[in-house]
């Protein structure tokens, strides 16, 4: 049920919510309403690159899950995409939440907020690969911004390594 203002009761509560953590100091302020919204549409899954390498491999004849949860002891884990019976996961990493060398760049607005963030994003991605790994499983990560083609190289090397593969992880950060 939308009220008057044009906002449901759900999207105000939500907006109260970020309004209390920025007087908290929890979260910068938004600089304008028009950066408010660009950061509210980043996505956690469904990004368009990597739409674009879950269709390029389904036309290829692969099949997976997508956005799967994996509970491996402490450690939950969500890859973008997941070859279950071939234990692989796939991570599709944007280029400034997991900070690129060639790409990721430091934020000069907010410090203080942005710097720990992105370095706690790079641990967390080091602790999943580690617990990946252990439980078995092949970890491939790939950054938004490679080739398409050799991303799916990539992929299906890492599905169907052939009888050379000897475990060593080359697709991994």
């Amino acid at each position: 049920m939308r009220a008057l203002t044009g906002v449901d009761v759900s999207d105000r509560k939500k907006l109260q919510a970020r309004e209390q953590a920025h007087e908290r100091g929890i979260y910068p302020a938004p600089l304008n309403e028009g950066r408010s919204r660009n950061m509210q549409a980043n996505r956690r899954s469904n990004t368009k690159p990597e739409v674009v390498l879950r269709s390029a491999l389904h036309r290829l004849g692969y099949r997976y899950r997508k956005d799967l949860r994996l509970d491996l002891g402490d450690v939950k884990v969500r890859p973008d995409i997941v070859f279950t019976a071939r234990k692989v996961a796939v991570f599709v990493d944007g280029c400034f939440w997991h900070v690129c060398p060639v790409h990721g760049r430091h934020p000069t607005t907010n410090e203080w907020y942005w710097t720990p963030k992105l370095r706690r994003n790079m641990e967390r991605d080091r602790i999943v690969n580690a617990a990946l790994e252990a439980a078995g499983w092949r970890v491939v990560r790939l950054w938004e911004h490679e080739d398409l083609t050799s991303a799916v190289e990539t992929v299906v090397a890492a599905v169907d390594p052939g009888p050379e593969h000897v475990s060593d992880n080359s697709g991994s950060r």
